[in-house]
């Protein structure tokens, strides 16, 4: 893939126009706009799109650029997935684990995550690209088919060396740069696509480099030689700096004489771009050469990290960064854009290849993957020991380091992957459990839980505090995926290890004490809390002590005792102030919970308005969700109606949007609340019947959202009768998920799947808008067919294609669709269409 994308934020939360993750371009675009006005269309009618072609020939910039371009005409934006970082031997459902991590959706606990990320995409008018899928084609087109199939609103954009060969696939090959012709004048070849990339990245290089008339034919002739691949022009425009034009054009048709003579297997322009790259790399010094070879065990990098992992006495660390400047200089690193307050850097995918061709043939390769093994526990250990303790650093530092775990994912799956395979038990048991904020904060808590099971198996002979912390992280892990037979195993399993010296001991009675809370046992789930606070303070951990503090607070707060409660969480605050904003976060919602419970609403609301700022500084969407639902029923018993609504809506597409069903059913159980206080018992109660579906579906155990539901249902039917009541309940617990959030969105009186729909037509061809506009305006099938002059079963065909494309059941959603959008006016059929359309059935949409 193409350099410009690095590790991304998930973002799509604060910024302003349509949500999404797409990278800045690091440099201008040049070209290809006849190719984007072809893709723009073809994107318009296909819902799946393949570029297709050989490594550097522009793929991805092709796709980022597309992307950019089509965002807004995606409401819910442009979603960028780079799969050249996923594992191709991961375990089943990996594919869809990094798409969903990518787009900030969560697993849901006993659900497939690919059910997940069908479901919370369902509803989404999205643009999906995924880059680099050539390593997991067969598992792309999977998850393709599957979300195309079930999320009628989405497209898929997706780069690859080969076709997918998914159905309803639209595969285009990417073609190389306009090429000058051959004696073409300098003028005339200025306006080639391939000779205006090389001006622009030899300018970039040296400054003030132009076309003239002396140097235009060298020119023209490398593009040639080159056929126009971009990547491949790249690398020979960086040599401006030290080679004149005709020495390029000269070298060049050296190194592709050598290449005429030797294997032609390959595919041509991927003959162009590796006997490019290899002559670019040939004209690298020694050291050039080796930092590069060494650098190809990254998968994006730091320059503290290449210091780490490359230097020796060949290369000293204090000339790293010269080495590195030079190789960015001749295009075969590029720079990403700063995690962190540091810049990255990356190869490309064909640079990397070759380089660690030759790191291998230097015996280099081993070595290597063991310093980076080394050099991201080392990364990782660094963060855990600064992000949990009082003081220094600050909570934006800290947020920074949370950015720069995220950022270094893949390079940690590569350091785990070495550890499970070479046995290293010890080290793969730290760097879990140095990883374990990442995990539970980010929500890849499976992810995690799969590593530290390998890790855990091959670990019986570490020693007992490294086993003891893994139990530990597993037990959090376990109750996180709310497996709580599973988190009370690996509690005990740690407390059996006796380890005291750390705060491994505190967890795993705090896990204790919220699995016997979650069991109904509050005497024992206060009592492990308190032995918990004993067990933190003992070893000095004042994080594990804040949050075993808050953990009373939560099982006095169930219990009832509520000032004992609020007590709880003003300690836990008080210790966990200074600390890691996270449990500070937690601390305040807490004690938000507790003042709503005691009658205090401004309280609650300070509370949840704080929490909310630390959870958005790090995208903690699940949790910003429950403090906006915090406030919205604050508001709500309040009897401030829109502000309720406001709040409610916020914390229900949270939840739909990173895929959480359970905090869906509790918005829409809310949602149903606030209709009956806004006098729509119909609405209200066909809510009450999706939101307690929805908990049926999900198997919820807490008896608490069915009470409430009861206790709407009763106000909500009191004046209907019972049987209207029943049928009325009944019919929203046949709404899907999307339908039932649309009406409890879409205001007072909104009809049972309609409110926002799509922003546009979306998927819609130019027929089946005009079929829409005249649904909306009443009209029958028969009487459609006659002012299109098309026949009665083509409108039928139509009108279907319409509902499965939009979701729809009805032709009452259908006009309620219709009339939010600005659908333009069926056109005036053409004198004599009546007798074509009679005579040529070809004619009939």
């Amino acid at each position: 893939m193409n350099g410009a994308v690095a590790a991304v934020a998930r973002g799509g939360t604060s910024r302003a126009g349509p949500p999404g993750n797409l990278p800045a371009e690091p440099n201008a675009f040049i070209g290809r706009d006849r190719d984007l006005a072809e893709l723009a269309v073809l994107l318009d009618r296909a819902r799946l799109v393949t570029l297709c072609g050989p490594g550097g020939i522009g793929k991805t910039r092709l796709a980022l650029r597309l992307a950019a371009m089509a965002a807004p005409r995606h409401p819910d934006g442009a979603w960028l997935a780079d799969l050249a970082e996923a594992d191709p031997a991961g375990p089943p459902g990996h594919l869809a684990a990094w798409l969903a991590a990518a787009l900030g959706i969560r697993p849901e606990t006993g659900r497939p995550i690919g059910e997940t990320l069908a479901a919370a995409l369902r509803g989404r008018a999205a643009l999906l690209v995924l880059d680099t899928c050539e390593p997991h084609v067969r598992e792309c087109a999977a998850l393709a088919e599957r979300l195309l199939a079930q999320c009628p609103r989405l497209r898929i954009l997706a780069t690859s060396r080969e076709p997918l060969r998914a159905r309803g696939e639209v595969a285009w090959r990417v073609p190389p740069l306009g090429l000058p012709q051959d004696g073409e004048d300098p003028a005339a070849a200025a306006g080639s696509e391939a000779v205006r990339l090389f001006l622009a990245r030899a300018a970039a290089v040296r400054p003030g480099f132009s076309l003239t008339g002396e140097n235009a034919p060298a020119i023209a002739g490398i593009c040639r030689t080159l056929d126009g691949v971009p990547l491949a022009i790249e690398l020979a425009a960086a040599r401006v700096r030290a080679l004149s034009v005709p020495q390029i054009a000269e070298r060049l048709a050296g190194r592709f004489a050598l290449l005429a003579l030797g294997d032609r297997t390959a595919p041509p322009r991927q003959q162009t771009l590796r006997a490019t790259a290899e002559w670019s790399l040939g004209l690298l010094t020694d050291a050039e050469r080796r930092l590069l070879a060494r650098l190809s065990v990254f998968r994006g990098w730091t320059l503290e990290m290449a210091e780490r992992v490359c230097a020796d006495a060949a290369i000293p660390a204090a000339v790293v960064l010269d080495l590195l400047t030079a190789l960015i200089d001749k295009s075969l690193v590029s720079v990403e854009p700063e995690v962190g307050g540091s810049a990255r850097y990356r190869l490309a995918d064909m640079v990397r290849e070759i380089a660690a061709e030759q790191a291998g043939e230097a015996g280099e390769l081993d070595r290597l993957r063991l310093a980076h093994r080394d050099c991201m526990l080392q990364v990782a250990e660094q963060i855990a020991s600064r992000a949990f303790v009082r003081g220094a650093p600050s909570w934006p530092e800290r947020v920074a380091m949370y950015a720069r775990a995220r950022a270094e994912r893949a390079n940690f799956h590569l350091a785990l992957g070495l550890c499970a395979e070479r046995g290293d038990a010890r080290e793969g048991l730290r760097l879990c459990h140095a990883l374990a904020g990442s995990w539970l904060a980010s929500g890849e808590v499976a992810d995690g839980a799969r590593w530290l099971d390998q890790m855990i198996r091959i670990g019986g002979q570490a020693p007992a505090v490294l086993r003891a912390r893994a139990r530990a992280v597993r037990a959090e892990l376990a109750f996180e995926q709310q497996d709580y037979d599973g988190a009370a195993r690996h509690a005990r399993s740690c407390l059996s290890l006796g380890a005291r010296e750390d705060g491994s001991r505190a967890c795993a009675l705090r896990i204790l004490a919220l699995v016997a809370l979650m069991a109904g046992q509050a005497r024992e789930a206060l009592g492990a809390a308190q032995a918990a606070v004993g067990a933190a303070r003992q070893a000095g951990d004042e994080w594990e002590e804040g949050v075993a503090l808050a953990t009373c607070g939560v099982v006095l707060a169930a219990q009832g005792r509520l000032a004992e409660a609020e007590d709880g969480f003003r300690q836990a605050l008080e210790v966990l102030r200074g600390n890691n904003g996270w449990g500070v976060a937690n601390a305040l919602y807490g004690l938000g919970r507790v003042a709503r419970a005691r009658g205090d609403p401004a309280a609650a609301v300070r509370c949840f308005e704080e929490a909310l700022g630390i959870y958005r500084q790090i995208d903690a969407r699940p949790e910003m969700a429950r403090c906006l639902a915090g406030m919205g029923l604050v508001a709500l018993a309040g009897q401030d109606l829109p502000r309720a609504r406001e709040h409610l809506g916020q914390s229900l597409r949270l939840s739909l949007a990173t895929g959480q069903r359970l905090p869906a059913a509790r918005g829409l159980a809310a949602f149903a609340a606030l209709a009956v206080a806004s006098g729509e018992p119909e609405k209200a109660l066909r809510l009450a019947g999706a939101a307690r579906a929805l908990l049926g579906e999900i198997g919820a155990r807490s008896p608490a959202p069915a009470r409430r539901l009861d206790e709407v249902t009763a106000a909500a039917g009191a004046g209907l009768g019972a049987a209207a009541a029943a049928a009325l309940a009944a019919e929203g617990a046949t709404l899907a998920l999307d339908d039932a959030v649309r009406l409890a969105l879409g205001g007072p009186g909104t009809p049972a799947g309609a409110g926002p729909g799509p922003a546009g037509p979306g998927p819609l061809s130019e027929r089946e808008v005009q079929v829409a506009r005249l649904v909306a305006e009443g009209l029958s099938n028969l009487e459609i067919g006659r002012r299109l002059f098309i026949s009665q079963a083509t409108v039928a065909r139509h009108v279907a294609n319409i509902f499965l494309k939009l979701g729809l059941r009805g032709r009452a959603q259908l006009a309620a669709w219709a009339a939010g959008q600005a659908l333009p006016a069926p056109a005036a059929a053409p004198r004599g269409a009546a007798a074509g359309a009679a005579t040529h059935p070809g004619a009939q949409s």
